[in-house]
Order: C-alpha cells, then sequence, then structure tokens
C-alpha cells in the first residue's frame, strides 16, 4: 500500500469520525436534555412533582447507563435496521451512540440542574411564573456554566466511546 492511499484512508476515516461525533452528539443532546430537565422537574422537590414519571424515567436511565455498549449496540440492531435499513455503516453506528449517550446527557443535566439555587426557583415561583417560564428563564441559563462544563466532560467520554467502537467494527 502506498503512502497516499494510507493517507487517503486516514482522511477518509477522520472525517467519517467527525460525522459521526458531531451527529450522534447533536440527537443526543436533542433527547438528553429535556429528559434531563423532565427527571429535575419531577423529583421530590421539582416544580412538576410526579413520583411516578420520575421513578419509571429514572429506572430507565440507570438500566440504559449500567448496559456496557457492545452489548447495547448489538441489543439494538433490530431497532436500526428498522429505523435505517441496515446496521453497517457510520450513519447507523450512530443509533447506538446516541442510545448509550442519552441517559448520562440526562442525568448530567439533571445534576447540572440541582445546582441551581432553590432560593431563585422559589422567587420566580412567588412572582408568578409558569413551570415552563421558570425552565426556559431560570432554569436553564442559571445551570449554563454547568452544563457547559458537563457538556465538554460528555463529549471527551463519546469520543472515546466512538474510538473504540470504530476499533470493534
Amino acid at each position: 500500500m502506498e503512502f497516499s492511499q494510507i493517507v487517503a484512508l486516514l482522511w477518509k476515516g477522520s472525517l467519517e469520525s467527525i460525522y459521526m461525533i458531531i451527529v450522534s452528539t447533536v440527537c443526543s443532546y436533542i433527547v438528553g436534555i429535556p429528559l434531563g430537565v423532565l427527571l429535575f422537574i419531577t423529583d421530590k422537590n421539582g416544580i412538576c412533582r410526579c413520583r411516578p414519571v420520575n421513578l419509571i424515567l429514572g429506572i430507565i436511565v440507570n438500566l440504559t447507563r449500567s448496559i456496557p455498549f457492545i452489548i447495547l449496540l448489538i441489543a439494538i440492531l433490530p431497532f436500526t435496521r428498522a429505523l435505517l435499513g441496515t446496521t453497517i455503516g457510520t450513519t447507523a453506528t450512530i443509533v447506538p451512540l446516541v442510545a448509550a449517550a442519552i441517559p448520562f446527557i440526562a442525568r448530567m443535566v439533571e445534576s447540572s440542574l440541582k445546582e441551581v439555587d432553590p432560593g431563585v426557583i422559589e422567587a420566580a415561583q412567588a412572582m408568578g411564573s409558569s413551570p415552563m417560564q421558570i425552565i426556559v428563564k431560570v432554569l436553564l441559563p442559571e445551570a449554563r456554566p454547568s452544563l457547559i462544563v458537563g457538556c465538554t466532560i460528555r463529549s471527551e467520554e463519546h469520543t472515546s466511546e466512538l474510538q473504540s467502537q470504530s476499533t470493534i467494527s
């Protein structure tokens, strides 16, 4: 194999990895952020307490987080095939990456929201803010620094998952 062929293969692999990282990260955050907010607001100290919803979501998130990535990859092959029509390729790899990342992001978002001072939430409630206004105008802006740090850490973990998955396939 010539040097130019090796460089071409490395370039192609790098572009595919970047594609998988960007798409899977965006998709994971699109689902993970609302799930994390839902976990926080339905908690016993949340603004919309609902123990059954919190319990069910918590169990699903915890179970999914505990499944090793390679097992999750194989377990959702039928779902990937139904969704995309294939289980091979860079696009098909995105589905298990997203499924693996969502519960971690949800817990990270929930943890970030728990760092918000309860007095700020009480003040918003006292001023008559709706739960949606509290989420959008108080919780998420107040938790932004923690969310950004969590996003950076999760992206690094997500990249290492992708690298280990690429080694397998």
